[in-house]
């Protein structure tokens, strides 16, 4: 009995404060903060303080939720919710080096099909807003998910083919097994074969985030925020939580693909060590980009992610199945 209680506090715990939602929120709307100091320094600007989507967040939330005559009320009001959800999720998945707080769930196919959810619900969201302006979000947000997508599973198939060489199982799609097999052989990065697909994971992650260069689907200055033009209030807060955090999930599941043989075996000390790299990633694949490069049109995304993104990782696959 007790050690039921003891198993549903511990449980609940994760879920909640770490690496749950607390720990999502507060490093998402962190990671944001210094994304928006970065940009501006870059630009010789000022810039916002790093604590101002903290602001941002709660102004939201104290604001008045407006919804459209025309929208389907549960769904419009459900839509961010179930989009948060799927993220806190994840991030329960992907292991932080050697711990996951559900080690059971950890699979990269798993992880792959709720990373839709996020951009899925967005685009349910938009269409039960009935504004023209979300339908013309949506539309280009599909593209920009089939583009990601192609590069996304050959890095994920990479990874797979070169762990499961290794351990002699042909494939490991196992996030646990990757982060043991790395915390005994080193961090995959390290590997010749493995470089080509960490930059296609770098160039997806802005894509999977929908930050600049690839945020057609919200493109303030030609669709009026896009998916998220009739949002106000707490939705929207909600929804400009989930960017946040999709931040923290596409770092961590980088630092969990590609460099897991770093971790100290401290849950404390990792927990750090990953915050200190998803800082340094979020500069590199987001803010950089951002900061020296023009917003790309829609065919132009399709285009990238197929060419040079799908390119590199198919490289890193050909590598891996041949054993090189």
């Amino acid at each position: 009995m007790f050690e039921s209680v003891t198993q549903v506090v511990m449980s609940l715990l994760y879920i909640l404060v770490f690496p749950g939602f607390l720990f999502c929120t507060v490093i998402g709307l962190l990671l944001t903060g210094i994304d928006r100091k970065l940009v501006a320094r870059m630009q010789k600007r000022v810039g916002p303080p790093i604590e101002q989507p903290f602001y941002d967040f709660f102004k939201l939330c104290g604001k008045e939720t407006i919804i459209p005559a025309v929208a389907n009320r549960t769904m419009f009001l459900a839509a961010p919710l179930v989009g948060l959800a799927a993220l806190v999720v994840i991030q329960l998945c992907i292991p932080m080096f050697r711990f996951t707080a559900f080690s059971g769930m950890a699979d990269m196919i798993v992880i792959l099909y709720l990373l839709l959810l996020p951009a899925v619900s967005t685009i349910l969201g938009a269409s039960a807003s009935g504004s023209p302006y979300a339908g013309v979000g949506l539309s280009r947000e599909m593209v920009t998910i089939i583009s990601c997508e192609l590069p996304l599973i050959l890095v994920l198939l990479a990874v797979a083919k070169t762990v499961g060489n290794a351990m002699g199982t042909g494939l490991c799609f196992s996030l646990s097994e990757i982060a043991a097999f790395q915390a005994e052989n080193g961090c995959l990065i390290l590997r010749a074969s493995m470089i080509p697909a960490a930059a296609a994971m770098l160039l997806v992650i802005p894509g999977e985030t929908g930050n600049h260069p690839f945020d057609t689907a919200e493109a303030e200055t030609e669709i009026c925020e896009g998916m998220l033009a009739e949002y106000s209030g707490a939705p929207l807060a909600v929804y400009k939580l989930s960017h946040s955090i999709k931040m923290l999930t596409m770092t961590t599941l980088f630092t969990a693909l590609f460099l897991g043989g770093i971790g100290t075996g401290i849950v404390a000390v990792d927990a750090v060590i990953v915050v200190a790299i998803s800082v340094v990633l979020t500069a590199v694949s987001i803010s950089l980009p951002h900061a020296i490069t023009a917003r790309l049109k829609i065919e132009q995304v399709f285009r990238f992610y197929w060419t040079v993104a799908a390119g590199l990782a198919l490289l890193s696959v050909i590598l891996a199945w041949f054993g090189l």
